[in-house]
């Protein structure tokens, strides 16, 4: 079963995707900066039954160094499965996409980011036929950020600071930065941040903390009319980016768009459907042929 700190590990970066490039910063890592991003369909599912999804999926646009993928994978402990998992994930979207993959591990604990970045090789040992090396954020990377004024100035990062640093010694006064800051940004905002760290912290001593820090008024979260609207509400705004999605990239290959497509694309909320016009975007000669079955 997939634990609700496993997800806020990975929706922190659909939420903001921004924060991967100001985490990378912070390491001084060559990663170019990017112009724009698109959350892209999670589903790696092969055309045989065997079912295979990865965490988040975004796609990252940069000025002047052309475009790249980065799958986001939560890992909360060594599993000796996984780094066959990371190298298909990461064969198959480059096949799929045409496009640079980066794999970005998050980890809660130093030992498991430690066995995370690898490298793990494919194939013979005197002659591996690939080499996976994740990028992993974790305990012992990411900036520990327990300063009111710089959690306020990124609240995103915040976040996955006071996550990453749950089992930490520090963690109570990360919380209490981050508490503060949500004070200082819009309420619907500080919600979606105030229960990614709640998910993020789930397990840990660091959770009671924070149950009483947190302004928000968490029954909100637990009721059933608000569980209901929330989740229209996340529905809707998958719709809308995934059909921007569409959009984008037949702007980007120089498509011209005429209004009743971009009017159809837009009104569509059947995610299973933008899916489908997102996969033919990337290979379309025209517009209208997104809606061409067969």
């Amino acid at each position: 079963m997939v634990s609700s700190s496993h997800e806020a590990m990975h929706r922190i970066f659909q939420k903001e995707p921004g924060v991967f490039g100001r985490a990378i910063r912070a390491l001084d890592l060559p990663f170019p900066e990017p112009v724009s991003v698109a959350l892209m369909p999670t589903d790696l599912t092969e055309t045989t039954p065997l079912e295979r999804r990865v965490d988040t999926l975004l796609r990252f646009d940069t000025e002047h160094q052309g475009s790249f993928l980065l799958a986001v994978e939560s890992q909360g402990r060594r599993d000796s499965g996984k780094p066959a998992s990371w190298a298909y994930y990461t064969s198959y979207l480059h096949a799929k996409y045409h496009l640079p993959t980066v794999l970005l591990i998050t980890c809660q604990d130093k030992p498991t980011a430690v066995w995370a970045a690898g490298p793990f090789s494919v194939g013979p040992a005197h002659w591996p036929m690939l080499t996976i090396r994740p990028l992993v954020l974790g305990p012992h990377n990411v900036p520990v950020i327990t300063d009111v004024r710089a959690a306020a100035a990124d609240v995103p990062l915040a976040t996955l600071s006071a996550i990453t640093h749950s089992k930490d010694a520090n963690a109570d006064a990360i919380l209490k930065a981050l508490a503060a800051a949500l004070k200082t940004i819009d309420g619907d905002d500080a919600e979606i941040f105030s229960e990614l760290t709640e998910q993020g912290l789930a397990n840990s001593p660091a959770l009671k903390t924070w149950r009483k820090l947190v302004t928000v008024e968490l029954s909100f979260f637990k009721s059933e009319t608000s569980q209901r609207l929330r989740a229209e509400g996340r529905t809707e705004g998958r719709a809308e980016e995934r059909a921007e999605a569409v959009l984008r990239v037949l702007d980007r290959r120089g498509i011209e768009v005429p209004e009743s497509v971009r009017e159809r694309v837009v009104g569509c909320d059947d995610l299973d459907t933008l899916g489908v016009w997102f996969d033919r975007s990337l290979t379309v000669a025209a517009a209208e042929e997104l809606f061409v079955e067969g």
